[in-house]
């Protein structure tokens, strides 16, 4: 059920200052980036640390008055003479999408806001026409698209139809959601047509959360959110063409109810619009070409699975927008895992196929295409897959190369240029971590040795990495914390961290393994083994089989493997049956639930938090992708989840859950709590008023959260060697 998107790597990398490479904007010589400072925008060089001012301060000032705007963000324009900044940025669902808009012009030195006779925060997605003379962008408070011409100030409203449920230019919740949607139109390469989505989302019924405290009265808050087996919102692509004021259907073929598209951009020479559909049950996938001038379209390219088709797997940071075009145009990437393993094709536009990465492993992600190097960076660990490498191969095909050297073992991360000659180098594994390093490429020469360094203090424990097979023959990969002064002479408690669905990995061999962010304290310290397994089905670079074997069997299937492997783990003579935790959140929550009540004989504590208890209660896109569609397979949902297994339950169970979760809905508490009622299961509840799906909202709750959780667990689970 559910993912775990920011919980899950909160919970295995919130001690490590900023690991994660945050994205750098790269100068399009590829030798510098820009950086925000006390002095303005700057141009960082990464090999000698020289910093040039590209817009002072100063220049940040708005007329009348004395501080300079906080930029969130920035575009230059093909010119170069303006500069698009983003500021008083809002969160729209889970990212800061709206905002304010400022231009400033170099020749003139002037600030000027952008549509400033809306409301404020309330732009979303500004960016330049090619020419550098216009700026579109969606205005979130009527969902509706306008063209601001910079010399003039003239604002063109380019759709009049945008409502709270018609969406021009951007997306819905579940789309953003899901398939990381959140920019939805795009200008022509020619600078004369913008593209865009129209999501009706008309049909789509409110959830309401229900706010208790912060007024006298409880007031509602509806979320636009379609369940399991209910239709999405319907979704359609439209242009809209400068000289002629003309707004026009795309024409795509099929029910615009039953289908996504998750992808559309336009082609280079801007005659025609290229897109990706999905069907309801995400098992068949269409590229469409479209000619704009007589609107007919073109099926190029069809693959269809027996389970899913992984859109989302070749992008980083959760973003689908653009496409990547080769040979001027003429062909582009594409990512496919059809033949069993996540490879690199080449598709032309009559839709013939060419294989790139000609080596039976995953690649896991799309680092950069140079096109001009004719060279794809990509990460892959074809024989380890808790770790993550760079490696490149000619756009011409071939065998890949791995650069990576062998020194670095564990996991890697590149922030390459967009010539694809330097990139910012970060290694890290689960005894440390270095950051900053600058690589020549594609030798992976150091240019300029790594700037930050961390090593894990052995008194908190260090993970150690090993494998287990169970019953079924499955081998999972697994890390362990054992506690500090280990006597395997005598028995500990051991408490297990489980995900197990296929939106993240737990097992990775990065520096966040093996940490629990919410305990107080040292596990290690206090005597507990701590563990995860990486059951099957999640999004592991083991092959489409490993990963794909879940399908309709969330809540089965990934619940075995976990409990096999805790079985083999409890032979072990130095680990105390009757001392066996599990705890997770999200989807983990829900492994959590559906652990102790199908295996009541092994898990004796359980603390599981903002879990769908109720698959049919999650939104259409995830649970159908991974489950079908309830109108066909409904007992597979039910099967799944946790809420058939509740009166099980033998162990001491926390249940925890925020009541303003717009993701996984506190409406699961309380089923779960009425299931547990009727059965007279007794368990521990705490419920936190207004927080979201992280929890993380008003003064004191992350210290509550993790005094609550530690209190708990060495209650029902007691530390120490027996």
């Amino acid at each position: 059920m559910k993912k775990l998107r920011i919980i899950l790597f909160f919970t295995l990398l919130c001690y490590i200052p900023n690991l994660l490479l945050a994205q750098r904007l790269w100068t399009e010589d590829g030798g510098h980036y820009y950086e925000f400072s006390d002095n303005g925008i700057e141009i960082v060089n990464p090999i000698n640390a020289q910093r040039t001012i590209f817009l002072p301060s100063a220049a940040l000032v708005p007329k009348g008055q004395s501080a300079a705007l906080k930029i969130s963000d920035f575009s230059i324009s093909p010119d170069k003479e303006h500069i698009l900044l983003y500021t008083n940025s809002k969160r729209v669902w889970r990212e800061e999408t709206r905002g304010d808009y400022w231009v400033y012009q170099k020749k003139t030195n002037q600030l000027t806001q952008l549509g400033k006779t809306f409301p404020p925060s309330q732009l979303m997605f500004a960016k330049f026409n090619p020419q550098g003379t216009k700026v579109a962008y969606v205005n979130k408070s009527n969902h509706n698209i306008y063209i601001e011409d910079l010399a003039t100030g003239t604002i063109k409203q380019i759709t009049k139809d945008g409502t709270d449920r018609i969406i021009n230019g951007t997306f819905d919740w579940v789309y953003e959601e899901e398939f990381g949607c959140k920019d939805g139109f795009r200008w022509s390469p020619d600078g004369n047509a913008i593209a865009y989505w129209k999501l009706d989302a008309s049909t789509i019924r409110n959830f309401l959360m229900i706010n208790n405290t912060d007024s006298i009265y409880s007031y509602t808050i509806p979320i636009e959110y379609p369940k399991v087996g209910q239709a999405p919102s319907a979704c359609t692509i439209w242009t809209y063409q400068l000289t002629t004021d003309a707004t026009t259907p795309v024409h795509v073929p099929g029910d615009a109810i039953q289908h996504y598209i998750p992808r559309m951009e336009w082609s280079l020479d801007s005659k025609q619009i290229i897109l990706q559909q999905l069907n309801r049950k995400q098992n068949e996938s269409k590229i469409y070409l479209v000619d704009v001038a007589n609107n007919t379209h073109k099926n190029i390219y069809t693959e269809t699975s027996d389970s899913w088709i992984d859109i989302k797997s070749r992008w980083n940071n959760n973003d689908p927008s653009g496409w990547d075009w080769i040979q001027n145009g003429k062909a582009f990437i594409w990512v496919s895992e059809k033949d069993g393993w996540r490879k690199i094709y080449q598709i032309d536009l009559m839709g013939n196929e060419k294989l790139i990465t000609k080596a039976d492993y995953d690649i896991i992600n799309l680092k950069l295409m140079d096109t001009k190097g004719e060279t794809i960076y990509f990460s892959a660990s074809p024989t380890n897959a808790t770790q993550n490498y760079l490696y490149s191969v000619s756009t011409k095909g071939g065998t890949p190369k791995r650069l990576t050297p062998a020194g670095y073992a564990g996991t890697c991360e590149y922030d390459i240029a967009k010539n694809g000659k330097i990139a910012i180098f970060d290694f890290n594994n689960h005894k440390e971590y270095k950051r900053n390093a600058v690589i020549e490429l594609p030798n992976h020469k150091t240019l300029v040795d790594f700037s930050e360094s961390l090593t894990k203090k052995s008194e908190n424990g260090i993970a150690e990495f090993f494998k287990i097979t169970t019953i079924d023959h499955i081998e999972l990969d697994g890390w362990m914390v054992k506690p500090l002064h280990f006597d395997p002479n005598k028995k500990y408690p051991v408490v297990f961290m489980v995900y197990g669905e296929p939106a993240s990995q737990t097992v990775l061999d990065n520096f966040g393994a093996g940490m629990n962010h919410l305990y107080q304290g040292s596990m290690a310290k206090d005597g507990y083994i701590y563990i995860s397994l990486e059951n099957r089905g999640t999004p592991a670079p083991k092959g489409s089989q490993w990963r794909k074997s879940i399908y309709r069997k969330i809540g089965q299937l990934n619940i075995r493997d976990q409990a096999m492997g805790a079985k083999e783990i409890l032979k072990w003579p130095y680990v105390d049956s009757s001392r066996v935790a599990v705890w997770g959140w999200s989807g983990g929550g829900s492994s959590t639930l559906n652990l102790l009540g199908q295996y009541p004989d092994i898990y004796k504590t359980g603390i599981a938090i903002a879990a769908v208890a109720d698959q049919l209660l999650y939104d259409n896109v995830y649970q159908e992708r991974y489950m079908g569609l309830p109108q066909e397979n409904l007992a597979d949902f039910q099967n799944g989840s946790p809420l058939k297994y509740a009166k099980n339950i033998k162990g001491s169970l926390l249940y925890i859950h925020g009541t303003g979760d717009d993701n996984v809905h506190y409406q699961n508490a309380e089923v779960l709590i009425n299931e547990l009622v009727k059965n007279n299961v007794q368990f521990q509840l705490m419920s936190y008023p207004n927080r979201s799906h992280s929890i993380s909202e008003g003064a004191g709750t992350s210290l509550h959260l993790k005094t609550l959780f530690t209190n708990y667990l060495k209650q029902h689970c007691p530390p120490g060697a027996r």
